[in-house]
């Protein structure tokens, strides 16, 4: 359960940071927080980090899927560890809320700009933190 509450969390917290953006801002437009180093730039993404697989929208959807289907069929041998745990919401939630977008928009929608890396959203976040948590977990709790 508490896996299903990060993941919804995450994914509320996506769409509603992107409903947010398409309603205040016109697509493309940028606005400075920190001139030159992070603005909020409304762009849509229709591949994966880096604009790669462009218009690859049904590998995306089958991608996150078999998230959802993977975690169904191994959950129960997880380990029982909150860092696991909240490694794989984070990483649900964050699939999610870009599948929702990939097939109810047909591209992502990325806003957060730091200028020096690709223009990204909170469920990317959500991925690349859930990820990390999951790779800490296993660098730390290895068996000899």
């Amino acid at each position: 359960m508490y896996v299903f509450m990060i993941a919804l969390l995450v994914t509320l917290l996506d769409q509603g940071s992107k409903i947010w953006i398409r309603q205040c801002m016109e697509l493309h437009e940028s606005i400075p927080v920190l001139p030159g180093f992070f603005h909020i730039t409304y762009i849509l993404n229709k591949g994966a980090a880096f604009g790669i697989l462009e218009n690859q929208r049904w590998v995306f959807l089958a991608i996150a899927l078999l998230l959802f289907v993977l975690y169904g069929l191994f959950r129960k041998k997880l380990p029982k560890n909150g860092w696991v745990y909240t490694g794989v919401g984070l990483l649900l939630g964050g699939a999610l809320g870009n599948a929702l977008d990939r097939f109810l928009r047909g591209a992502v929608t990325d806003f957060f700009d730091f200028r020096i890396w690709p223009v990204f959203n909170v469920a990317d976040i959500g991925i690349v933190a859930g990820v990390a948590l999951l790779l800490w977990y296993c660098w730390t709790h290895h068996s000899d």
